[in-house]
């Protein structure tokens, strides 16, 4: 193993152990190293982080910016080991991600997408979608912290989901009384459609097994088009995302209507939908 890919593995190793995930900066980073041992390069350094980063040629300057950024981390610590190592300086290669504006659900429209979830065959795909969509519309999960919910982690008694949620940093999200009694409602059917689960999954497929993103995306769709919003906002159609936006834009208009400071308030918002810094919960 060469030094490079030993330092990158303490490297993963350190950060990982710090709570960071890392799938995709391991897979660049490895890529990266590669392209320096095909050029016959054993140290980091500008130039070849540079020509590294712009690839593939074709690629938007946002992406050439963040592949530099992977970079240039894994260069400050690899300095602290190899004085040699040059870390990319932080103004090259400046470029800004053009965000498209979410789209914000109306309750109508968010009742008319429950509504739809409710046709769906057989009847226990209908109660999870319903109920899915339901949950994320009340709560802000990311759809990805919803599906990861295990039947432990859905405590019907006292009120309350423990999330686990980015980087692996876990979070309790306290649930309103209706959403209570609609989360023990769909409990009941899917313990009567599975009453011997394969799976400690809350959240469970027309098969049994745990409810993936890839199907509520493949589905979700069809919901958007019988719902009849297909179109609407800057995207081809609205996401379940967009379901987390709504209830953050939502909160902070009752705040706004019932007098209270938003900006004091807001740190309540960020810690509830998990974020980490209170400029996520403002966009």
């Amino acid at each position: 193993m060469s030094p490079l890919r030993a330092a990158l593995r303490d490297y993963l190793r350190i950060r990982r152990s710090l709570g960071f995930k890392l799938e995709s900066d391991e897979r660049l980073l490895a890529d990266f190293i590669g392209f320096l041992e095909q050029a016959g390069v054993t140290r980091i350094t500008t130039e070849q982080a540079l020509c590294w980063a712009k690839l593939p040629r074709n690629a938007r300057p946002y992406q050439w910016r963040k592949r530099l950024g992977v970079v240039r981390l894994f260069a400050r610590y690899l300095a602290t080991i190899d004085p040699g190592t040059e870390i990319p300086s932080t103004d090259l290669l400046p470029a800004t991600r053009q965000r498209l504006a979410p789209y914000i659900y109306s309750q109508t429209e968010i009742a008319a997408l429950m509504s739809e979830a409710r046709a769906l065959r057989p009847p226990s795909r209908a109660a999870t979608f319903e109920t899915l969509i339901g949950l994320l519309a009340v709560t802000g999960l990311r759809l990805g912290e919803a599906l990861s919910l295990d039947r432990k982690h859905v405590d019907l008694d006292d009120g309350a989901l423990r999330v686990c949620g980015k980087q692996g940093k876990q979070r309790e999200v306290p649930l309103h009384h209706s959403v209570v009694e609609a989360l023990g409602r769909y409990s009941d059917v899917r313990d009567r459609c599975w009453p011997k689960p394969s799976t400690a999954a809350f959240f469970l497929s027309r098969l049994g097994v745990r409810l993936t993103v890839a199907a509520v995306h493949n589905t979700f769709p069809e919901l958007i088009r019988e719902a009849g919003l297909e179109g609407r906002g800057h995207r081809v159609r609205p996401r379940p995302h967009d379901l987390r936006h709504t209830f953050a834009v939502s909160t902070l208009l009752d705040w706004h209507h019932a007098g209270v400071e938003v900006d004091r308030e807001l740190p309540l918002l960020t810690t509830y939908l998990g974020h980490q810094d209170p400029a996520n919960t403002y966009w």
